[in-house]
């Protein structure tokens, strides 16, 4: 399945949405086949490639969860893809241990093609109700600024 916000820009496959639980797949689980639907209004999403062993991730958390909190009601969506390379548990974790309130998923190869090259964490994306990349920070991003890009697409 896939999930367009009126744009073929921000595809949503049903794999990424199962990977959003950070759950493990059951022995006898298998993907799920993909379709496309539009959603019937746009959503805004703030992208955030991080990691837990990640300073500057790490110091981004906080921030993330006060934009998901106060900007959730027009529509933005804040997900979380780990690269940690030791599996879900350890992010599930780091996110309990945190308080974080947002979307975390584990990215795989296809979500980091799709967006690479990711060469440094956090890379940060923020993308409109078009699903258009408006922005695109790589490194630490203090509150302040994060909630300037997040009133860019609101727009």
């Amino acid at each position: 399945m896939r999930l367009l916000n009126h744009s073929p820009h921000l595809p949503i496959t049903v794999a990424a949405l199962a990977l959003l639980a950070l759950t493990p797949l059951a022995a006898s689980a298998r993907p799920a086949p993909p379709f496309t639907v539009k959603t019937l209004d746009g959503k805004l999403v703030l992208l955030n490639f991080w990691a837990t062993w990640c300073g500057p991730c790490r110091a981004s958390m906080p921030h993330l969860s006060e934009m998901q909190k106060r900007y959730e009601k027009q529509g933005l969506t804040v997900i979380g893809l780990s690269v940690d390379e030791s599996g879900p548990q350890g992010v599930k974790k780091f996110a309990s241990q945190l308080g974080v309130n947002f979307t975390l998923a584990m990215a795989n190869d296809d979500v980091l093609d799709a967006y690479g090259p990711i060469r440094s964490i956090p890379t940060t994306f923020f993308i409109n109700r078009k699903g258009d990349i408006v922005r695109r920070v790589v490194g630490y991003i203090d509150g302040e600024t994060m909630e300037d890009y997040v009133k860019e697409i609101l727009e």
